[in-house]
């Protein structure tokens, strides 16, 4: 009796010291595990659909190593969007430049041949990238057509007395016409404000189209339509151009043109715009009563002109006659008071409005 007792008190003494043990290990394992970073979480692996290059793509690109930007690059996501992230804000000159000047072409990029392509349109009507080797090739020999029955997304134009030509928007070539030849070609043509086209774009056009014609070199050249989200109107326009033949020394840019018209409002998700100086919130009735100012003429409150020759906008550098309906809807900081010849007030930089001519 007492000798299994005994056997039963050393089978039980082994089981415990075996059970200590075991218990060791196991923390000895645990802690070897997290002290290599490990953890019992499952690992998840995040993939993400394969995607076509966009003018995201592009622009983060280019905006790595930009000077002019905030230190922060384009967000990719899973659904790859055109964006203006990264782009200073709009301080009143038409352009800037990107990645301290230096297009995002690459080697394979590289040719003499002449060609140019124009991305379909997406699915709420916009356009996408242009892409050409400009030369003589290319460039128009007859006459320009009319454009006039394409409508790009987001257009409802408007009319503007202090605007060139008075209409807020133009149909903006991605590639100029004096450069392709390209008329009414709705991968082509952009809804873009006339100070983009004008102030922002032309000046780059004119620039390569001269190049091209003196040396009848190729130039490497693409447009870029920046979309923010889902807006119909482009935000702006990244020009890119490289001149081959002799590595760039001829022509070489890469540009962001702002999509904006001084003076102007623009809801870029519609298209939509008023005059910054006679509305601030603009429902659909109020924005068209802007362009057709006869409409509301015995609505508006006289102004005391005191007797002025002219009245200018100090705003849009235009000058009226006293009687002219744009004076009334002036802010009055606005408003400047000429007692002068019309050629002194030319003079100072102002010039005349055409609606009502003085």
């Amino acid at each position: 009796m007492k000798n299994r007792k005994r056997r039963f008190a050393l089978v039980l003494a082994i089981s415990l010291l075996s059970l200590s043990l075991l218990l060791s290990g196991c923390d000895e394992f645990l802690d070897s595990l997290l002290s290599d970073g490990s953890s019992f979480i499952p690992e998840v692996v995040t993939t993400t659909a394969e995607t076509t290059t966009t003018a995201e793509d592009v622009l983060s690109e280019a905006f790595e190593t930009t000077t002019t930007s905030k230190a922060t690059t384009l967000a990719t996501t899973t659904k790859k969007t055109q964006t203006s992230a990264g782009v200073p804000a709009y301080s009143g000159k038409p352009y800037v430049a990107l990645n301290n000047n230096e297009p995002a072409f690459t080697q394979g990029d590289m040719t003499t041949t002449g060609f140019e392509t124009y991305a379909t349109l997406d699915y709420l009507g916009r356009c996408g990238v242009a892409f050409a080797c400009l030369c003589t090739d290319l460039m128009p020999t007859g006459k320009r057509g009319s454009i006039s029955s394409i409508h790009p997304s987001g257009w409802k134009q408007q009319m503007y007395d202090f605007v060139d030509g008075q209409a807020v928007y133009n149909r903006c070539h991605l590639i100029g016409w004096q450069l392709s030849g390209e008329n009414a070609n709705e991968r082509n043509l952009i809804t873009g404000t006339r100070y983009l086209n004008t102030k922002g774009m032309l000046p780059f056009e004119n620039m390569v189209s001269d190049y091209i014609k003196e040396t009848h070199n190729h130039v490497l050249y693409r447009i870029t339509p920046i979309f923010d989200g889902d807006n119909l109107v482009a935000s702006g326009v990244q020009m890119e151009a490289y001149s081959v033949e002799d590595d760039g020394d001829g022509i070489c840019f890469n540009v962001y043109c702002y999509n904006v018209q001084p003076g102007v409002w623009i809801d870029y998700k519609t298209g939509e715009n008023h005059a910054e100086d006679t509305v601030t919130e603009a429902p659909k009735t109020v924005k068209k009563a802007v362009a057709k100012t006869t409409a509301k003429k015995t609505t508006l409150a006289p102004v005391d002109t005191k007797d002025a020759t002219y009245v200018g906008n100090r705003n849009t550098k235009k000058f009226h006659k006293p009687s002219c309906a744009s004076v009334k809807q002036m802010k009055e900081s606005n408003r400047v008071f000429f007692y002068c010849q019309r050629e002194e007030v030319v003079s100072q930089g102002y010039v005349p409005c055409k609606n009502c001519n003085p």
